[in-house]
């Protein structure tokens, strides 16, 4: 989710300073939770900011660029699963991993068709 704009924190801040109403008609005014708006002026009162603060982050990647060039050999070596292309890669990592990985390296698992289409079967 991304964060409200400056504007709105501007707006809902104001309302609060002129007492415009109590904080849960502020909140149904300008769309916003009632606990937002007590955030929002915690955040003020102990920073003087009213800007949104930046992205926490999130899990580092597991597949590196060693290990994704590792990934793309071991693809090309050996037709494995999943979990011994992450054990090929040299990562302790989940399937749905290693298949993010390959998705994002661009690495498709389909097999394609070898022989001709039976003459027997649907067509």
């Amino acid at each position: 989710m991304r964060a409200y704009s400056t504007d709105l924190r501007v707006r809902v801040v104001a309302a609060c300073d002129a007492h415009d109403g109590t904080r849960a008609e502020i909140a149904a005014r300008f769309s916003v939770s009632e606990g937002w708006i007590r955030k929002v002026l915690r955040q003020r009162r102990d920073t003087g900011s009213i800007a949104p603060k930046p992205h926490g982050g999130g899990r580092e990647a597991v597949f590196d660029a060693e290990a994704a060039a590792r990934l793309r050999q071991a693809v090309r070596d050996d037709d494995a699963t999943l979990e011994e292309l992450a054990r090929a890669a040299g990562v302790s990592c989940s399937p749905a991993a290693v298949y993010r990985a390959l998705r994002r390296l661009g690495i498709t698992r389909k097999k394609s068709r070898g022989g001709r289409p039976s003459r027997t079967g649907r067509s």
